[in-house]
């Protein structure tokens, strides 16, 4: 049997240990044994064990050096298995979706200290996405498939929601792991929309008036938009400049950005 070094904290380990859990996550995938999956911090195997029965071609993603050379060990007994040692942040999945035939499919326990950010990344290849399966700290999950009108709906539902269809699958309670982490997590599906309802003339400026609206979550559009839009340009778009950002629906921030974007 292989011993494994200890969690590292520094890298935000938690390793899933239960297998209802582990089907359950690897089941929310539907994998078939022509599609073509990337593990996203593969860890000690839980899912990739599961993985590896399902898909002929599995690409994994893995930062701790340890664990990425126990998982090259593993290439000798499956061909189609290929490891990158890489920082997710930084790696570029265009090298793998520009050598296969159909969307890849996208699976892994996001380290939840830099979660945020690693979504952001993925959206960038998402036209090349059939659909990706996630494990986050429960409150992003709950940010991420939040509606308009509430405290978690923000930044980040705005932006998902613009390209994902976003699917809040079920929690896992920290017992699931090694070492128990000190939150819940939680199960998210992601599935980019293949006709995108509301189109972004440029991506930069409505990821500026996103952020720009809710920087202060107290104060109106007229205020957090300020050198952005005007309050008239606000009204032009039926928007009331008075509201507050968490009551505007996807579709008012990107008529939003659209309309700034012919100022820039």
């Amino acid at each position: 049997m292989t011993q494994f070094a200890a969690p590292r904290k520094s890298l935000g380990q938690n390793f899933l240990q239960d297998p209802n859990i582990i089907n359950k996550i690897v089941a929310a995938l539907s994998v078939g044994a022509e599609d073509v999956v990337l593990e996203i911090g593969p860890g000690r195997g839980a899912l990739t064990e599961r993985l590896l029965d399902l898909t002929k071609d599995l690409h994994l993603v893995e930062f701790d050096r340890d664990l990425v050379e126990y998982w090259q060990t593993r290439q000798e007994s499956f061909s189609g298995l290929v490891v990158h040692g890489a920082d997710i942040l930084r790696f570029d999945l265009s090298q793998i979706t520009q050598i296969i035939d159909a969307p890849l499919k996208i699976i892994g326990n996001l380290p939840y200290n830099i979660s945020s950010p690693v979504l952001f990344h993925l959206m960038k290849y998402a036209d090349d996405v059939d659909c990706q399966v996630v494990m986050l700290q429960k409150e992003v999950v709950q940010r991420m498939s939040a509606s308009p009108g509430g405290k978690d709906y923000g930044r980040l539902s705005v932006m998902l929601q613009q390209r994902y269809d976003i699917e809040y699958l079920f929690t896992v309670p920290p017992g699931a792991f090694f070492p128990p982490p000190k939150v819940e997590s939680a199960i998210a599906r992601l599935t980019p929309l293949t006709k995108i309802n509301h189109p972004v003339e440029d991506n930069i400026v409505f990821e500026k008036v996103v952020k720009q609206a809710f920087s202060q979550r107290r104060k109106t559009l007229r205020n957090t938009l300020k050198g952005i839009l005007s309050a008239d340009q606000i009204e032009s778009l039926s928007i009331n400049p008075t509201a507050r950002a968490e009551t505007l629906s996807v579709k008012d921030f990107v008529a939003l950005a659209n309309l700034a974007a012919k100022d820039v």
